[in-house]
Formats: C-alpha cells, structure tokens, sequence
C-alpha cells in the first residue's frame, strides 16, 4: 500500500477507523468477532493506521482494538482521542481538556489499548474553558515521559491549530472530510500545508452514504446516529440521493465502486492526507483498500468537484457548536 506523511509519522494512506465497530451505527458491538478479524484483515493488507477514541463506548472501542493487535501492536501507527469525557469528580460526559483530565485519560487508553505508548493522541474537540497552550503543553509533558510520540487536534480551527503548534509540535489534523464536507478546503488545509501538518479525513464515506447502498434510514436502528443526522432525513435525503448517483455515474466510468471513487478523489486533495473510513466487515474493508489503486482522470475529478453541496448540516445543532471552521 502507498504510505503518506503526516508531519514525520509515516502512515498507510488508507488507514482504518474502529469507531463504527463499538458505538453510534446499527450493529455495533454485535459481532466483536468480526470486528477483530476486520481489524487484523486491514493488518495482513499493509494498512499501518488504526484510529479509536476513549468515547466510542466508551471505552469498549480501545479495548477491542487492544484484543485485535495482541502480538502485532509494532505493525500499527496507533491513534486514539480524549475530551469528551471527564475523569475529574467521577468520569462524565462534557468536554475536558484540563491537563489532569488529559494524563488521566492517557493512562485509561494506554490501560485499555494494552500498550506502552500512543502514536498519535488528539485533542477530540477543542475545550473552550481550557487554553489550547495547556493542552499543548501537557502534549510535550506526555511526549517527553514516553507516552505518546505525537499529538493532534480534531474539528480544531486555524487560530487554534497555530497556537497549539507553537507550543508543541503538531502531526496532524482530524477533520471530517468527503465529497459532501469540504469546509476544511477553505481555511484549514492551506494552513496545514503551510506548517507542514497532516490531514487526517474522518468519515470519508459521508458516514457510508457516498458508498450507494444506504436509499432510507427504515434500515437503521433506532439509536444509530445517522437516524436523525440532518442529511439523512426528509427531503435533504432526496436531494443528497441525487449526489450520490452522480458518484455511481463516475464509479460505472471509472470500473471502480462508489466508494473506491470516494475515497480516491479524496487521496488527491492533499499529498500529506490519510483516509480512515469505518467499517467493521472484512468485505468493505477490502472494497475500501483497493481505492489505493484505483486512479482518477482529470475528467473524473473535475466532475467530482462540481458536485452539488449536500442539503442540511452534518451534524444536528448542538455537535456542531463544538466544531471550529
């Protein structure tokens, strides 16, 4: 597989994101079974980059991704999220970024995950009542007693990335990224570019929608987060189906699926950019490997970046406050 650079961490273009295997999408945490063999199949495939969070769970996600890299955790650049719960008074929900919230979540992942070290560890979302000069700082304290080797911000803006990184060096953003959310194109991606700082694209599929297979949410149990996500829903998920088939169009052109094509279109954006698509099934996986190999014309990708924007926000009102553009 290609490798990219996300400021000197080497990483697998196309990585694997463990999220949907534990929490948030219809069947999570039905069949753990599969998820290990999914997350050891993407081993065996050359894939070097695994993404998980304390959150998604919580915590049942890191501790399934620990099991699956039993005997194999020196194959995998190992990245996992804090900030969305709170250690201090008894662990809650609500952002914490405060430095001894961070040092009690690093030692829960580190625990869970069955390892020595984190590759590379994010701030989940930007806490506004800590400074991100705290939160940086506690980042070069981890680095230099050995406990993570590289730091990263997700949803974070170009104000935000900048203090941080001159405080402590910054390896990569985390975003969400896709044919339907290029918000990061305007602002993020130039500054990232200009610091030499990775990209890291989340849901990279538009949380499986860009794949073709998802028509209705009738299939989706009724605590799957995409139930109710603005874009899947009412006459938004009529007019997104109309963007949708027009990656078909390209993917039929291109002898490729709609989501090789997603995920290749992606690959082009950046040479310092890495996908983590989510999946917890062994023949998705593979279908979503193979976009390292399937190649774009300039015809294709124009058509790509004319589509249409996507009808209604990504996320619902209250997530969306804590995104930074």
């Amino acid at each position: 597989m290609k490798h990219t650079n996300l400021g000197t961490l080497d990483v697998t273009r196309i990585g694997l994101g463990a999220m949907t295997m534990s929490a948030y999408y219809t069947g999570a945490g039905q069949n753990e079974d599969e998820s290990i063999r999914t997350i050891q199949r993407a081993l065996d495939l050359g894939v070097t980059f695994i993404d998980t969070a304390e959150v998604y769970g919580p915590y049942t996600n890191e501790e399934l991704v620990g099991r699956a890299l039993a005997g194999r955790r020196d194959q995998v650049v190992l990245a996992t999220k804090f900030g969305f719960i709170s250690h201090i008074g008894g662990s809650q929900t609500g952002l914490n970024s405060r430095p001894e919230n961070i040092r009690a979540a690093v030692e829960g992942s580190l625990r869970r995950l069955n390892t020595d070290y984190i590759d590379l560890y994010y701030q989940h979302r930007v806490d506004p009542d800590t400074p991100i000069e705290d939160v940086a700082g506690t980042f070069a304290e981890l680095a230099a007693e050995g406990k993570i080797r590289h730091a990263g911000l997700s949803e974070a803006g170009p104000d935000t990335i900048r203090r941080a990184h001159s405080v402590f060096p910054i390896t990569a953003v985390q975003s969400e990224y896709s044919l339907w959310t290029r918000d990061v194109e305007a602002n993020v991606l130039p500054v990232l570019e200009e610091l030499g700082i990775g990209f890291v694209a989340y849901s990279p599929l538009g949380r499986g929608f860009l794949t073709g297979q998802i028509r209705s949410v009738d299939d989706f149990a009724d605590d799957d987060i995409r139930k109710n996500n603005p874009r899947f829903v009412g006459e938004n998920l009529k007019k997104n189906l109309e963007l949708v088939d027009e990656v078909k169009v390209v993917a039929e052109d291109a002898d490729a699926t709609p989501a090789q094509v997603a995920l290749a279109w992606l690959l082009t954006r950046s040479p310092h950019l890495a996908v983590i698509p989510g999946t917890k099934h062994v023949n998705r996986l593979e279908e979503n490997v193979s976009a390292d190999q399937t190649t774009l014309t300039r015809e294709q990708i124009a058509r790509l970046d004319a589509l249409q924007p996507p009808a209604g926000n990504r996320y619902e009102d209250g997530a969306m406050s804590v995104i930074e553009h």
